[in-house]
């Protein structure tokens, strides 16, 4: 039997994380982290190699030198953190995020980006019934993505890395970001939807209050998403199409 889905136009406002969710810049973030990754792994002798399930475990849905930290303590390396401006041939925590940032702003601005067909449908139903929207990305490019991607407009606030470093906002796992989207948008977490594909953007939903947290399975898995917060797991946003009130409106 189908999973019961929650109507989302009885939601105060939905909040969506970026890469994953609404474009596949995942898949771009995660071809660039291998590369930087297997250079750094090969050139310092680490062992066991870096995988994609390292990605998932360590590194997706955090803010960019988090994840570089989490990875590197999970093999046991010290690596100094060193400074946000480090060159992006710096051996630090920073400056290897700074490389991985560079592999990704070249393949984006060689290859463009879309946004998943089944979430464009999604965020154009609900800004047309005029259901809050906002964004929640750990990534610094989130603007320059959503801009690329033509999809800014629909949303009124935006919550990326940029604003995490300036306010001084934890990283996902931790519920800061997704609370203080909430905030900006002006809803109640508990009356409102999260949507995310990565572990720890779930748990930060859950975190913050989110009574209804989505998970959208694009490789992370659908049981781990769960175990992580979310309430309900779907493959695509198209899952939700037609956008109406008639789907499971007690579950909003």
């Amino acid at each position: 039997m189908p999973e019961a889905l929650p109507d989302l136009l009885h939601a105060d406002g939905v909040l969506f994380d970026l890469d994953g969710v609404l474009t596949p810049t995942a898949e771009v973030h995660m071809r660039a982290w291998k590369v930087v990754f297997d250079d750094v792994f090969e050139r310092w002798g680490i062992t066991p190699p870096y995988t994609d399930a390292d990605y998932y475990d360590f590194v997706d849905g955090k803010k960019r030198y988090d994840g570089v930290a989490s990875l590197m303590q999970s093999r046991n390396v010290e690596v100094p953190w060193g400074d946000v401006d480090d060159d992006p041939e710096a051996e630090t925590i920073c400056g290897i995020g700074n490389r991985k940032n560079a592999a990704f702003a070249a393949s984006l601005r060689a290859e463009g980006i879309e946004p998943y067909s089944g979430s464009l449908a999604v965020v154009e139903q609900l800004h047309a019934a005029g259901v809050p929207l906002g964004v929640v990305s750990s990534s610094k490019n989130a603007e320059e993505v959503l801009g690329a991607s033509g999809i800014r407009s629909f949303f009124r606030i935006v919550v990326d890395g940029v604003v995490a470093e300036r306010d001084g906002l934890a990283s996902k796992p931790a519920a800061d970001m997704f609370a203080v989207g909430a905030a900006a948008l002006g809803v109640d977490p508990a009356r409102s939807v999260a949507v995310e594909d990565a572990t720890s953007g779930a748990a930060s939903a859950a975190a913050a209050g989110f009574a209804i947290v989505v998970g959208v399975d694009r490789g992370t898995g659908a049981e781990a998403l769960r175990d992580a917060g979310a309430t309900v797991v779907v493959d695509d946003l198209d899952a939700f199409l037609p956008v109406t009130r008639t789907s499971t409106p007690e579950t909003a």
